[in-house]
């Protein structure tokens, strides 16, 4: 590590550099803490979430699900519902939603908060010192939230190709009659089941064995059955080869295990990955550490190499959710401030996401594989929707729950839920995790009939019913019998 002269005094107590997800919690921390706190961003205050990711995406999936219940409405006993995509006016509601969430993360929001925003190139010069726009700040602590973008691939013929990722997939105005989907994760399944709800033919390509390789095979394997359902082509073990024009139009090749593809399309999204925004930063020249995922190195206190700078959200990785951002801004901005003293590490037993497909998949916690490949002894418990009362009158009697426990206990390794609302489902699981509580606890909780949320307890009472003593069955049988007077 090099070494650099401390400053006596300082403009500030923390520099914050982003203004993403993780950059504002930090800085709503540390100045709620009345700290001199400074926030630099380059582009837009909000990040990735509010311009180019979560709020989009979902505002879009909400579009291509109402136009599935369209299609749909027959199953309901309601005859001739139609509509047809205003994929223009998609789009304007879109960024209308956009709109309206935009002053939640606005320079005038955080400046009335007292964080003095920058807008500039930040790039450290030392582990107290920031520049931005010719202008030196000193600083008792740096935190690097940075975030990070979509990672486009080298495939030949690519150049030639007007390709989309998540960034740019907003600009688009008309709906493709052919999309391409290249990526089996979230953002790619995501996309490919909201525009062939509002009406492309889609395709979608992966290099692994399955979509959602991340979940274990079942998931993959209903969701995969619901994609083509729908009339979603999914290719997996397939390899993108290269891009290029015939006459018929765009093409894709991509080689299998014993065979080889040509798909056409109109448009291409590349959704394989995200890479974390390092460069331009300065770290080169502080010889910063980097994972081999090519994220910022930190400890469980969000700390890097250097004691007085600080990484949180997708800079520092491993998780590229929105809330783990948020949750790592929580312990780099409080350490940033009061690390002289004392720290607080993150926790990442209990880590939550969700995949917003039809169905949604959530978890938290260990999968079945997950905890094969880490050798961790575990029993399994499952609860089918298709016995959930609200889930058949909601016409949505699909998916599981699934739930891995300590062998002879109650203590929750993971959950895995698919089906309707699994993202909100998995909450209760998350706060179980988080403080400790079991199934039994899950168990003893009323609650509402009928609703989608008694899965969770029909869950527990699963667990719970498959260790009832039935050796003293025989016993309390004859003691009521005897108290029958029989």
């Amino acid at each position: 590590m090099k070494s650099f002269r401390k400053p006596r005094k300082f403009n500030a107590n923390v520099v914050i550099i982003g203004g993403g997800s993780a950059g504002l919690v930090a800085a709503i921390i540390a100045s709620g803490a009345k700290a001199g706190t400074i926030l630099i961003e380059k582009h837009k205050m909000g990040g990735d979430c509010l311009n180019t990711g979560c709020v989009p995406s979902k505002t879009l999936l909400r579009s291509g699900r109402i136009m599935s219940y369209l299609r749909r409405a027959r199953e309901y006993g309601i005859n001739g519902a139609a509509g047809s995509v205003d994929f223009a006016a998609v789009m304007d509601r879109v960024q209308s939603v956009i709109k309206i969430i935009e002053p939640h993360d606005s320079v005038e929001r955080f400046s009335d908060l007292g964080v003095d925003c920058i807008s500039g190139d930040a790039r450290v010069s030392s582990p107290w010192t920031v520049e931005v726009n010719g202008r030196s700040i000193s600083t008792r602590a740096i935190i690097l939230a940075s975030g990070g973008r979509p990672l486009v691939p080298q495939i030949p013929g690519l150049e030639q190709v007007d390709y989309l990722t998540s960034d740019t997939l907003w600009s688009l105005r008309e709906l493709p009659k052919r999309m391409l989907v290249v990526g089996g994760g979230p953002i790619g399944c995501e996309m490919a089941q909201a525009f062939s709800h509002l009406g492309s033919k889609v395709a979608q390509v992966d290099l692994a064995s399955r979509i959602m390789p991340r979940e274990d095979s079942e998931v993959s394997e209903t969701v995969t059955a619901k994609f083509r359902e729908q009339g979603i082509k999914v290719l997996t073990g397939y390899r993108p080869m290269r891009f290029f024009k015939d006459d018929s139009g765009y093409m894709m090749e991509a080689e299998g295990f014993n065979a080889k593809v040509c798909l056409g399309f109109d448009k291409v999204l590349l959704a394989i990955g995200r890479k974390a925004n390092v460069e331009g930063l300065g770290l080169e020249a502080l010889d910063m550490p980097l994972t081999s995922q090519g994220t910022v190195q930190v400890n469980h206190a969000m700390q890097t190499a250097y004691p007085s700078i600080y990484a949180c959200g997708d800079v520092a990785g491993p998780y590229q959710f929105t809330h783990m951002a948020s949750y790592q801004a929580f312990f780099a901005s409080i350490n940033s401030l009061m690390g002289s003293w004392w720290r607080l590490k993150a926790n990442y037993r209990a880590v939550p996401w969700a995949t917003f497909t039809d169905p949604e998949v959530a978890r938290v916690g260990l999968s079945e594989t997950e905890a094969r490949e880490q050798g961790v002894a575990f029993e399994v418990t499952r609860f089918d929707m298709n016995h959930l009362d609200r889930a058949l009158a909601e016409g949505e009697a699909h998916g599981f729950i699934k739930v891995l426990t300590v062998p002879g206990r109650d203590r929750i390794l993971g959950v895995t839920i698919v089906g309707h609302h699994a993202s909100e489902l998995i909450g209760e699981f998350v706060l179980a995790m988080t403080h400790g509580l079991g199934l039994k606890k899950i168990a003893a909780v009323t609650h509402i009939y009928p609703t989608l949320s008694e899965a969770n307890k029909f869950a527990a009472n699963a667990w719970r019913n498959a260790r009832l003593p039935e050796k003293y069955f025989p016993l309390m049988e004859r003691f009521f019998r005897w108290q029958r007077g029989q």
